[in-house]
């Protein structure tokens, strides 16, 4: 591999002499500019392996230049300087595809790390290119699938800060894997941490480490998880459970990419990708306050939502079929597969646990039955509720098709169901459109379920067999709220 270069533009003389330095002393040659004109003219003869800019120049913004080399050499990634404390120019640099930003004044281990990182992305990167995505471990034929594996492999390439957000079960902690997996980090630590199994005086120590003696039990000296993921990715799953105080010193250590630990005097560089992900609404957390909004913009740079199950049916096969496999594999397992019957009656059940949620129904089938084909009994599906019921319905016709002959599928008695309860109006077929109809039976059901929890909603979205998310929306259009 031929030495690799970088273009270093900034008009003031002692940052373009310590950047070439550096540079050199990584064996990288460097070519310098005092402004965009200087800048656009050397892209013009030659390509280079890494662009690093100040944000401010004289004749123009370093966004530009971004904006610029993105859409013309989107093979050279670009980093940003950033003035001290000035986080919203670097949040904006990213969104514009900066591959990464160092703040003034300049650190060498931050500004190494970086210009490592970047040089990285000079080997050829791994692809996730396989229709159902059996090669990454994202699994789906669905449209919704395919595109979120080709935006992960754009992602993998860049630095900014990415939040994943989707219903628990969605396979979040899988997709931030597999960014990991596909970018210049990929030989460094993947460090996953659940934020909200961290008891709050804990999570301080946890993060950033802690030194001897700074408190009671403190016995030894203690690696953070930012520290234990240098040079590689931090997982923040369940983010939204950070108490506020450690919102803030978490905004800090994003911004100035170093931690004190607990006890220290003095703070610690450290390279680390931040993915972090909640099956909450981050934007109604900061809107009722319980979020910080800067720290929000700060991880929220790129955002990927994971669709949930029910809404991407057509991948139901393809991972049930992955899930019998991989059960299969273990000793003393033999092979199973599903019945037609059993794949319909998936495809209408509403899966409120989405894929974690198909993965038990699957063990517990295969633990249950001898049969070699698995049928609609051996799945132990819930009886369906009208909320699921008419949520299917409401948003997708076809589907409320299948879930009426699933149901007629496994149980006789399920029949029983459609008729009105005791003080309940019966609907005469054809008295008013369908979607009329279904509206009635699910405001009755919603009714119902928060009458019997006095208001509750998390625990009447329980009763309902859907997420707290999925009711509200429910709510709002039903004119419930």
């Amino acid at each position: 591999m031929s030495q690799a270069t970088a273009l270093i533009v900034d008009d003031e003389p002692d940052i373009l002499e310590l950047v070439s330095i550096t540079c050199a002393r990584l064996g990288v040659l460097a070519a310098t500019a005092g402004d965009l004109a200087q800048a656009r003219a050397l892209l013009a003869q030659r390509g280079f392996d890494l662009c690093l800019t100040d944000m401010r120049l004289p004749d123009g913004d370093g966004i530009e230049l971004v904006r610029e080399i993105n859409e013309h050499r989107p093979e050279t990634p670009v980093a940003v300087i950033t003035a001290y404390g000035n986080m919203e120019s670097a949040v904006a640099a990213m969104k514009a595809g900066a591959f990464d930003f160092v703040p003034k004044p300049l650190d060498l281990h931050v500004l190494r790390d970086l210009i490592g990182a970047a040089l990285r992305l000079r080997a050829p990167a791994a692809t996730a290119a396989s229709s159902d995505g059996s090669d990454c471990g994202l699994l789906g034929t669905s449209t919704q699938m395919a595109e979120i594996r080709h935006l992960i492999a754009k992602l993998a390439r860049n630095q900014a800060p990415v939040f994943i957000g989707g219903e628990s079960g969605t396979g979040k902690e899988l997709a931030a894997r597999l960014i990991h997996a596909l970018g210049p980090r990929a030989e460094a630590p993947f460090v996953p941490v659940n934020c909200g199994a961290i008891p709050g005086d804990l999570m301080e120590s946890e993060l950033f480490g802690h030194r001897k003696g700074s408190f009671t039990g403190a016995v030894g000296d203690k690696q953070g998880l930012f520290q234990a993921a240098h040079g590689g990715t931090l997982f923040l799953d369940e983010i939204a459970d950070l108490p506020l105080p450690m919102q803030v010193k978490l905004l800090r250590a994003i911004q100035q990419k170093s931690v004190r630990p607990v006890g220290a005097e003095q703070e610690i560089p450290v390279d680390t990708r931040i993915i972090s992900a909640s099956h909450h609404d981050l934007k109604e957390a900061v809107d009722r306050g319980a979020f910080r909004q800067d720290l929000f913009y700060r991880i929220n740079v790129i955002e990927l939502d994971i669709p949930p199950l029910r809404e991407r049916v057509d991948d139901i096969k393809v991972l049930a079929e992955h899930i019998l496999a991989r059960i299969a594999a273990q000793p003393g397992a033999k092979p199973r597969r599903l019945s037609d019957a059993a794949l319909r009656a998936l495809h209408a059940h509403d899966f409120p646990g989405n894929v974690r949620e198909l993965e038990n129904i699957l063990e517990r089938a295969t633990a249950l039955s001898d049969a070699a084909v698995l049928d609609v009994p051996d799945l132990r599906l819930p009886h369906p509720q009208s909320g699921a019921q008419t949520s299917a319905a409401t948003a997708d016709p076809p589907r409320a098709a299948a879930a009426a002959a699933a149901t007629s599928t496994i149980e006789p008695e399920a029949a029983a169901a459609t008729e009105p309860g005791p003080g309940e109006p019966d609907i005469d077929i054809g008295d008013r459109p369908l979607e009329a109809k279904l509206d009635a039976i699910e405001k009755r059901a919603i009714l119902k379920a928060l009458d019997s929890t006095r208001w509750n909603r998390t625990a009447a979205a329980k009763l309902l067999g859907m997420t707290p998310r999925s009711l509200r929306y429910r709510l709002s259009k039903l004119g419930l709220d």
